[in-house]
């Protein structure tokens, strides 16, 4: 398989149709159907359902869609990587983040970072554990930011600044919003809304016995669509301090966890991972070494 011939197949899996995606790619309808065919030639499979109108992609069409976007999104990296080699004033940094207001202390360095360097540009994936570290590991990151990593054990790991505070965000005319605060008897039983993430460590840590009687009525990955549904009073939110708008304005307000519930973010990174000299003048610079 050509890197080309990839591109061009996923120009026609986007634009839903040969003719669209020829004219996008700039080269002529009959070519790229050519070159399509040669492609499920090659793979022995059919790729592409073609309507009067439009393509679909088969089961395999999907699996290639995917497959590609992966192949391209490393190849795209490493031709970054090798154009930066010796040029000190820039290159392209890749970090998986978890949601965290903690994010802004690697803001502030990367800022710090761009006004010695000005051509370093920083590219930021949100998402959750897993899926950061399996792009990690496809090479597609250089660093992940994560949220009280438990198992560091196939990374190095450097702690960042600052610890996030829990609470449950709630509507105003909620009828427990008059409290300043909840512990877990408070919040066993009452619909909750909670992160995927923090049901895995944190939570079954603070709530401990009560974790099994929780009426979790719905999950969240990011927390700007976990805040939509605590507006539209589907429950009670659980998430860090500053993640959703609870000022003055808003309909909904933050009331912090009692014991503290409080999470520390580590900046990850592979063991004998060769960074490109953008992602090396990153590191030292979160570590005070720039």
């Amino acid at each position: 398989m050509e890197v080309r011939v990839l591109r061009y197949f996923l120009a026609v899996a986007r634009e839903g149709s040969v003719t669209r995606a020829a004219r996008q790619l700039h080269i002529s309808q009959p070519t790229l159907s050519r070159q399509l065919k040669d492609l499920e030639g090659e793979l022995g499979k059919k790729l592409l359902v073609r309507g009067s109108a439009s393509v679909r992609l088969t089961e395999e069409g999907m699996l290639l869609r995917k497959r590609a976007e992966e192949i391209l999104d490393l190849v795209d990296k490493t031709e970054e990587e090798f154009k930066a080699l010796g040029e000190v004033n820039g290159g392209d940094v890749h970090i998986g983040a978890a949601e965290s207001p903690g994010i802004r202390y690697l803001a502030r360095r990367v800022r710090a970072l761009q006004e010695k360097y000005p051509g370093i540009r920083v590219h930021l994936y949100s998402g959750d554990r897993g899926d950061l570290a399996e792009r990690m590991e496809r090479g597609l990151l250089d660093f992940t930011v994560l949220v009280e990593a438990n198992d560091l054990s196939r990374y190095h790991a450097l702690p960042l600044p600052g610890e996030d505070a829990w609470g449950a965000i709630l509507r105003r005319d909620h009828p427990l919003a008059g409290r300043e605060s909840f512990g877990p008897e408070e919040l066993t039983g009452i619909p909750l809304i909670c992160p995927r993430q923090g049901l895995r460590e944190e939570l079954p840590r603070w709530f401990q016995e009560r974790m099994d009687r929780l009426n979790i009525v719905a999950t969240y990955n990011l927390a700007y669509n976990g805040g939509v549904l605590a507006r539209e009073g589907l429950g009670c939110m659980l998430t860090f301090d500053g993640l959703v708008d609870t000022g003055p304005d808003s309909p909904l307000c933050f009331r912090p966890l009692v014991p503290a519930l409080r999470s520390r973010l580590f900046l990850t990174w592979k063991k004998y991972a060769v960074f490109s000299p953008a992602a090396e003048l990153l590191l030292k610079e979160l570590r005070g070494e720039g």
